[in-house]
């Protein structure tokens, strides 16, 4: 009988809404920008929606979105609750509507730190070696939305070597991939010459580094980084920040912010899941951080 009792009050709390402020919510959902394929996406998030379904008490749904557009649209229509944003998705939020998402958390490195970089590279045997060696050649961004797959590449590059990212001008060809997977795996098969992508740029090259979309293509099987060489290195960007719905009660907003900052202690391997890699875990962080992201990509819009 305890035992039937126990097992009832659990589906019971599984069932019930999560109140708060008179109001409820009967779902929880969570959008994944593009970094690697849905399926890979959805496996590596499933550890930390059953640990929010377990503190909300409803249904944690898992949304994968085919660009990073799909995710900021979610937040301006009021139908995604939390995202892991890249700096610059997290300005085109910001940018369209500022009350949207609320940033409160960003993945720290093994050094403490929490910058990335965007990393250029190309296949060993192609004979490139730096940027210079490009021309002519057709280079990949990953995604109009993402940080280091576009925006601080298209500025950083053409300040660096004098030269645009218009296809025909010093590229042969600069052209959208539709995400970093998209990039690695096309110019590990040879179908572009050198892309772009991101790493935090620690621990080593043939590991994919310690974190970022190297490492979680390496995890995934999909390439041998002694096949590829790094071309070209950003200047440190800021993590993008964990931003959850501004509009969601105070209660559920401060459990999900818990459970976010708490998931490295709580399990360690979840945490590796959804951080792309090995992590120092989460710390809180505030829109602030991310204002000059927010310049840059006002800019490069109005210019």
């Amino acid at each position: 009988m305890k035992k039937l009792l126990a097992t009832l009050a659990a589906t019971t709390a599984l069932a019930a809404p999560a109140f708060a402020d008179s109001h409820a919510i009967t779902e929880f959902r969570i959008g994944i920008l593009g970094g690697d394929n849905v399926q890979s996406r959805l496996n590596n998030y499933q550890c930390f929606a059953d640990y929010i379904s377990e503190e909300l008490g409803v249904e944690v749904k898992l949304f994968t979105p085919a660009d990073y557009n799909g995710v900021i649209q979610g937040f301006l229509g009021g139908t995604l609750d939390l995202a892991w944003f890249g700096a610059s998705s997290y300005a085109a939020l910001y940018l369209q509507d500022p009350e949207a998402g609320e940033p409160f958390a960003v993945k720290t490195n093994l050094d403490g730190s929490y910058a990335y970089h965007s990393i250029g590279f190309a296949r060993k045997d192609s004979g490139v070696t730096k940027i210079e060696d490009l021309e002519g050649k057709v280079f990949g961004f990953g995604d109009p939305n993402s940080t280091s797959g576009y925006l601080i590449p298209s500025v950083e590059i053409p300040a660096q070597y004098d030269v645009t990212m218009e296809s025909g001008d010093f590229f042969g060809e600069v052209k959208f991939t539709g995400g970093h997977e998209q990039t690695i795996v096309a110019v590990h098969n040879g179908d572009i010459d050198a892309g772009v992508t991101w790493a935090d740029g620690l621990g080593n090259w043939e590991d994919g580094y310690n974190s970022g979309a190297l490492r979680r293509a390496v995890d995934n099987g999909l390439v041998d980084m002694n096949e590829l060489v790094e071309i070209w290195k950003s200047k440190p960007i800021p993590e993008g920040p964990v931003t959850i719905r501004k509009a969601l009660p105070e209660d559920v907003k401060a459990k999900v912010q818990a459970l976010v900052l708490g998931l490295y202690a709580k399990d360690k391997d979840c945490a590796y899941n959804v951080a792309f890699g090995d992590t120092a875990g989460f710390e809180p962080i505030s829109h602030e951080a991310y204002e000059t992201i927010i310049a840059v990509r006002k800019a490069k819009v109005d210019g």
